[in-house]
């Protein structure tokens, strides 16, 4: 992932109605939701719907399949997980990110 591409994400999600989409999408997993799904969780319109699916896809963050007569939207899990990577590549100077434990004098643990 480079700059541009991370750009491209957070530009995408950095819109509250995409982000409440992509938010509800991740959560179903592989499971994925259908349009008519997110209209009913949001009660937004089927046009604003698809613009932000449209935004969302064209970003990468979405992966969609046609079941029958039903788009189906799922997370690119691996999208995410190389753009947390790329977040974190240089983080703490190369050590762990979890805060290290102070000994308190005679406390067991």
């Amino acid at each position: 992932m480079n700059n541009d591409n991370a750009i491209r994400v957070f530009l995408a999600l950095g819109q509250e109605t995409r982000l409440n989409i992509f938010r509800l999408i991740v959560q179903r997993g592989d499971t994925g939701l259908t349009p008519s799904e997110l209209i009913e969780k949001l009660g937004i319109p089927n046009a604003t719907l698809s613009f932000h699916l449209k935004e969302l896809a064209r970003a990468e963050l979405l992966l969609v399949e046609r079941q029958s007569r039903n788009l189906i939207y799922r997370p690119n899990a691996k999208l995410v997980q190389t753009l947390s990577s790329f977040l974190l590549e240089n983080c703490c100077g190369g050590q762990p990110c979890a805060p290290r434990r102070k000994k308190i004098k005679g406390a067991t643990t």
